[in-house]
């Protein structure tokens, strides 16, 4: 299972955000073109930040209150995904509803990618964590403390 494509789109504006400003430290303002490459690198950056603020926060990165609701996109990301379904809360439930939809998007917004990404595999999937560690190139410790921290996390949301 690949990270949620949000994840993946913030590490990817992270990165070519970081190699902009590293090219814009390159150039030398005594020259007109590079003086006005660095003004057009310049919004870039400050275009890529504002993106990068959208998509962490879920609201428009000048706004100061807060929706309430963290990462708009990872929620409807999360909404949207067929493994929802697939944990039951009772063995005799085999769906969610509407309420315990939205408080299992809760938690799993809560989550830093990579306990995401190590909690889905190992409960939704139901690989081992020998088997995540594997496939994400970690340790299974590594592995273990990632699915741990979510499980506290879910703890402190639910009690």
């Amino acid at each position: 299972m690949n990270d949620i494509w949000i994840d993946e789109l913030i590490e990817q504006y992270t990165i070519g955000k970081k190699q902009l400003e590293e090219y814009r430290e390159t150039l030398n303002l005594d020259i007109p073109q590079d003086s006005e490459d660095y003004r057009i690198v310049g919004e870039m950056i400050s275009d890529m930040q504002y993106a990068l603020d959208w998509m962490k926060r879920g609201r428009k990165p000048e706004n100061r209150r807060e929706i309430g609701k963290k990462s708009i996109y990872q929620r409807r990301v999360l909404m949207d995904m067929d493994l929802l379904p697939s944990f039951d809360l009772r063995p005799s439930q085999t769906y969610l509803t509407d309420d315990q939809r939205e408080k299992l998007i809760d938690v799993l917004v809560s989550f830093s990618g990579r306990e995401r990404q190590c909690y889905l595999l190992h409960f939704a999937q139901g690989l081992s964590l020998q088997e995540i560690a594997d496939q994400l190139g970690l340790s299974k410790r590594t592995v273990q403390q990632y699915v741990d921290r979510a499980r506290e996390k879910i703890k402190s949301k639910v009690s």
